[in-house]
């Protein structure tokens, strides 16, 4: 019967046998697990002579015999010459070392070990080892598919042992506009490992629901004109959790990077001694304009596109590029401060009838897009009770029916 046994082999000597492309990715992987490795062959490959020239294993030219086993904790064969491989095997069975051998053509793999598929994600390490004959390409193939599973995030990576102060860590992770379908995996994966969630009120939220219970949710989510956890408290939540030994996932709409005070976070946990790391995501000043239908750059239309917070007011790039027409112009946080942006624009000179197109709730199921020209949009947006969280994008690519051909002159239309 064969057992799934992980072996700590750091500063211990295993003897590889062989020297050709099997050998040097055996001694590859036993060197990425810190062994002493001796490596017996009359010759090597091109890629285990570099690996011996580097220093990193001892090499014995010469043919393998039964002394060279004294001292090994594992052995691996991989001459692919049966006869030599077998000895091997024999000699160490005498010495009740274990054997691993690669085996190779029809000779199926004999010895008293098997090197599992593995890989390494979260802290673990993931392998797979068939339990009849050798079988590594079924082996491999079963490995990548428990990889997928947990890249999904479906499995709860809590680290079960309580936490050890000083050994927390922070992750930022981007959760895109809202459809938990656009948080990528490698988010997902990070919400896994949580023992704390510090979640905004936009983003996908709705994977709050499936977090495992014993998880704990802080919501620090802003709302206009209403800030109940200011930024600097969020900093100091994050490095205190962190500190007490937690994995602190910091879930954010959009991008952290994009207007989503992402970089402060960041200093506040670098200052403070915290590992930090971000996740990206799919910001809503991309997502917005394509769940509407609304592509950013076209060709034969304009090959630019400017990201702006409304709040900050219009930059000179943004009313040139609207003025002259050479650019898109997206403006997140933008509904509350509609009718100063559009006086500053038509000001200006910018067309009175230049498209713009009013993005709610992206990618949820209460998506609605409202389409105007420019002079028309604040009444559009009132009469329509326009709300945020909304993005606006300004262009001629807003234009109702680019994509089918069929524009026409810009009126007001709102659909859901």
């Amino acid at each position: 019967m064969t057992t799934l046994l992980g072996l700590e082999l750091a500063g211990r000597r295993v003897l590889v046998v062989g020297g050709g492309p099997v050998a040097a990715r055996r001694a590859e992987a036993l060197l990425a697990d810190g062994a002493e490795v001796l490596v017996v062959a009359p010759e090597l490959c091109e890629a285990l002579a570099q690996v011996v020239r580097a220093g990193r294993v001892t090499w014995r030219a010469e043919r393998v015999r039964p002394e060279h086993l004294d001292d090994a904790w594992l052995v691996h064969t991989a001459t692919g010459v049966p006869a030599v491989d077998e000895a091997v095997v024999a000699w160490a069975a005498e010495r009740r070392t274990f054997c691993v051998d690669a085996g190779g053509g029809d000779r199926p793999a004999a010895g008293t070990a098997r090197t599992p598929a593995t890989a390494r994600r979260d802290g673990l390490l993931v392998g797979v080892v068939s339990t009849g004959g050798a079988d590594p390409r079924r082996s491999v193939a079963v490995r990548d598919a428990l990889l997928g599973h947990l890249d999904t995030g479906a499995v709860d990576l809590r680290r079960r042992r309580g936490p050890r102060p000083g050994q927390g860590r922070v992750v930022l992770v981007g959760g895109g506009p809202g459809d938990p379908g656009l948080l990528t995996r490698a988010g997902r994966r990070a919400l896994a490992e949580a023992d704390v969630v510090v979640t905004d009120r936009l983003g996908p939220v709705a994977v709050l629901d499936e977090l495992p219970p014993g998880v704990e949710v802080v919501d620090v989510g802003k709302r206009p004109g209403h800030h109940p956890v200011p930024q600097a408290e969020i900093g100091r939540l994050l490095v205190d959790r962190a500190l007490a030994g937690h994995v602190v996932v910091r879930l954010k709409g959009g991008d952290p990077f994009v207007f989503g005070r992402g970089g402060e976070e960041v200093v506040a946990c670098r200052e403070a001694g915290v590992p930090v790391e971000v996740v990206a995501g799919v910001s809503s000043a991309l997502a917005a304009p394509t769940a509407a239908g609304i592509p950013l750059t076209h060709r034969g239309t304009v090959g630019a596109f400017l990201v702006m917070n409304g709040h900050d007011g219009w930059s000179e790039a943004a009313l040139t590029g609207l003025r002259e027409e050479t650019c898109t112009v997206v403006v997140l946080m933008g509904v509350a401060v509609l009718p100063e942006l559009v006086a500053g624009a038509l000001a200006v000179g910018v067309a009175p009838d230049l498209p713009v197109a009013v993005v709610e709730n992206a990618t949820l199921p209460g998506q609605r897009v409202t389409r105007s020209r420019l002079d028309a949009v604040v009444a559009a947006a009132q009469d329509g009770r326009v709300h945020a969280p909304a993005v606006l994008v300004l262009g001629r690519v807003a234009a109702d029916g680019l994509l089918d051909g069929t524009v026409a002159a810009a009126g007001v239309t709102i659909a859901s």
